[in-house]
């Protein structure tokens, strides 16, 4: 049942819901939403649900854009909700206002098992989440660490190679979301717990990647709770009640990871076994007079775990997915990548991360997915932390923000013919990058939020495209061609292509029997 008409049939049945609306309708100019950004007209009891697509918001937003301008105001049962679509409204968002706008807004289902409690990417501002990103950002990801475990990188990229090749073996072609998902968990794996969890055969490992695919489908799944309060309890679609299923099921396999660890720490001597990100997380002393707390709770370790294994493997595969469909698409450009490849490289049997930087139209074609397919085309939902003045209009505390980045990346004022996979247009404009300071190209976000694992997520898009493009050569399997390709998108926390993209991998000469036998 579409989740609009669920809405209505939810807010006729609970007859309490249209006693709040009609409470908040009375009170909309002493909320001071008058001076607001200008939107569509909204109906009674549901304000503006009916203008949004359940399926893919991202392309009804953007559809407002043409109309209303680069801001837009929605009101989504009782939540006010403001929309940025242009890289000039997300500069002043950023540069600007970025600490005002710093907030996060709560979804029912986030709420489940506590998760919201522990994590990181929806802790509200403040002693907590800078200790967190603190942690992250001096300790799992500084450059020294990650020179450290390039090596950890190439050998999962390996095993993945590996898998593929075994795969076109048995079956004559590959789904390519599931190698990089299993070599993405495993990175992961290695980084923070220094061990592979999962792979083609593992039966414990698959059990956890299954329970995190799981919960990151409710995770992105349209609410009605969320927008009508006196329905929180109820749970009518009983999204947070499968999220508590799914999640604790997956929070129970983190929680499995911290107490062997914790009784290998009693057991072993520390000074002699190198520690990896656990080791840190459990061993952290917070400073308490600057409201840190004294240790990380082992609840929320497993939140923060579970939360890096899940943003670094969804992002990673859904871009690097969408990266071999356009490549495999635009057979022009795969060529033009591959000739690259064969001058920069040659016969050597596998890619570094220090041959990327020979590589600058791969390093494009990872620039032009990311584009046309940010990984979260809506951001994670920032919220206003004060009342705010902003471009002209009034924005109310508590106001939640939507950042389109999917929009801005196609915005024709910023890019030309922006529907088309051209990664040439970042040849002639190399400095433009997805950093955060250029605003017209920011699927990672900005400011403060930006995403941490960002250093990582760099590395691995580009080793690991450059790895399946040396390997193997990609073509369609028989009787699919770019024409009849399905390019739809599925939402979920992530943009993941809805018809999972399966291809012919032929291997190029000896590189993968040498690359077998490295591993």
């Amino acid at each position: 049942m579409d989740w609009m008409w669920f809405c209505i049939w939810s807010t006729i049945s609970f007859a309490a819901s249209a006693l709040l609306v009609v409470a908040f309708s009375n009170k909309k100019s002493r909320d001071g939403t008058d001076n607001v950004p200008p939107g569509p007209p909204g109906w009674p009891v549901i304000g503006n649900m009916f203008d949004l697509s359940s399926s893919k918001p991202h392309q009804t937003l953007a559809d407002l854009k043409n109309k209303y301008g680069p801001l837009i105001w929605l009101r989504l049962g009782s939540v006010n909700t403001m929309v940025v679509s242009s890289a000039e409204a997300a500069m002043e968002m950023f540069k600007n206002n970025d600490l005002a706008f710093n907030g996060r807004t709560i979804t029912e289902a986030m709420r489940a098992c506590s998760y919201n409690e522990g994590s990181m990417a929806l802790a509200q501002y403040g002693p907590y989440w800078r200790l967190l990103r603190r942690i992250c950002t001096a300790e799992l990801l500084t450059n020294t660490r990650m020179k450290e475990s390039e090596k950890v990188r190439r050998k999962c990229i390996n095993n993945m190679v590996r898998w593929i090749s075994d795969e076109m073996q048995e079956k004559g072609g590959v789904e390519i979301a599931r190698h990089l998902s299993y070599m993405s968990f495993n990175v992961i794996g290695n980084l923070m717990l220094s061990r592979d969890l999962v792979d083609p055969q593992s039966k414990e490992g698959d059990e956890f990647f299954t329970s995190v695919s799981q919960f990151l489908e409710w995770g992105g799944k349209p609410n009605v709770a969320d927008f009508f309060p006196l329905l929180k309890r109820l749970d009518p679609q009983g999204i947070k009640k499968k999220m508590e299923r799914d999640l604790g099921l997956a929070l129970g396999f983190a929680s499995g990871f911290v107490k062997e660890r914790i009784q290998q720490r009693r057991k072993s001597d520390e000074e002699q076994r190198k520690k990896d990100f656990l080791d840190l997380l459990l061993e952290f002393q917070g400073d308490e007079n600057a409201g840190e707390p004294a240790k990380i709770m082992e609840k929320d370790v497993n939140v923060l775990i579970l939360e890096l294994f899940t943003a670094s493997t969804d992002t990673v595969t859904s871009t690097l997915e969408w990266a071999m469909t356009e490549l495999l698409c635009n057979t022009r450009v795969l060529s033009e990548v591959q000739a690259e490849l064969n001058r920069a490289v040659g016969g050597k049997t596998s890619i570094e991360e220090e041959d990327i930087e020979s590589l600058p139209y791969l390093q494009a074609v990872v620039k032009e997915t990311l584009r046309l397919h940010p990984p979260v085309p809506l951001l994670v939902p920032h919220k206003a932390m004060e009342k705010v003045e902003f471009m002209g209009y009034s924005i109310p505390k508590d106001t939640q923000i939507l950042v389109n980045v999917w929009a801005i990346g196609r915005d024709p004022t910023n890019w030309d013919d922006p529907l088309s996979f051209k990664p040439e247009r970042f040849m002639s404009s190399s400095t433009v990058d997805y950093k955060g300071q250029h605003f017209q190209l920011i699927p990672f976000g900005a400011g403060r939020r930006i995403c941490v694992g960002l250093p990582l997520a760099h590395r691995m898009l580009h080793l690991t495209l450059a790895s399946l493009l040396h390997s193997f050569e990609w073509t369609l399997e028989t009787g699919m061609t770019p024409k009849t390709m399905d390019m739809k998108e599925r939402m979920g926390i992530t943009l993941r292509k809805a018809d999972p993209l399966k291809a012919v991998a032929k291997p190029r000469n000896n590189l993968l029997q040498e690359t077998k036998t490295q591993t």
